[in-house]
């Protein structure tokens, strides 16, 4: 049985179990920590530095430090806030996220972070960058305007092998997450969805069905992201 611990968060005391993420023990409390490159049954990498919080007066990735005994965590507080703010306007300009032709509209959880932290006029300049549209896959499209090179499909979408289907190509600026041409040709439609709904944005979409959920009707559309753990 796993050992019972206490923590502090925002002033509030909290249990958590020995070895527990912030994330994990925060979300179990009804607390909400935003994440994007985080993903349940994967294991974290910090990517995306959304779950950043102050651990003891230190910059921390919730995702990837575990609770301890006695620790002191600020979450919701207008500087950190504002860090997660400015993360979301770097995604934004550093892509071209057209969210009224989106298929992920409603269903996108960076727009629903934009919205949950009042994004509206950007600080940094658009980028405008010139980025590709890859179709050739049978069962899926990947448009690289919309990734936010979180590496969920990465970690997530895999054969009976174990082989991944998506990884990493070039560095820096020129990061892309590709599709393997060879295994997409055997990608089922399984996969392909199951990669459409594990990338956050609209990155990955399925070919041939689209807006088979109508706006307004769709998960962001109803509550507001986060509202499924806070209490």
């Amino acid at each position: 049985m796993n050992r019972k611990i206490k923590f502090k968060i925002d002033g509030k005391i909290i249990p958590a179990e020995c070895g527990q993420t912030i994330v994990e023990a925060a979300h179990a409390n009804g607390i909400f920590i935003p994440t994007l490159c985080n993903f349940e049954g994967a294991k974290p990498k910090g990517c995306c530095r959304m779950c950043t919080v102050k651990v003891n007066d230190r910059f921390m990735t919730a995702c990837t430090t575990p609770v301890a005994d006695g620790m002191e965590i600020e979450n919701n507080i207008e500087e950190i806030n504002d860090i997660r703010k400015s993360i979301i306007e770097l995604l934004f300009v550093s892509g071209n996220h057209f969210c009224p032709s989106c298929e992920k509209s409603g269903n996108c959880e960076l727009q629903a972070l934009a919205y949950r932290y009042q994004m509206m006029v950007p600080r940094f300049p658009f980028e405008f960058p010139q980025k590709g549209v890859d179709a050739t896959s049978p069962k899926i499209v990947k448009d690289q305007n919309r990734c936010i090179a979180c590496k969920r499909c990465i970690k997530t979408i895999e054969d009976e092998q174990g082989r991944k289907y998506f990884a990493y190509k070039n560095r820096g600026n020129k990061l892309e997450v590709v599709l393997d041409e060879e295994m997409a040709k055997t990608m089922t439609d399984e996969i392909a969805q199951l990669a459409m709904d594990n990338c956050p944005v609209g990155s990955i979409l399925r070919k041939e069905i689209g807006y088979t959920e109508p706006i307004g009707t769709r998960k962001y559309d109803k509550k507001p992201i986060g509202s499924e753990i806070e209490v």
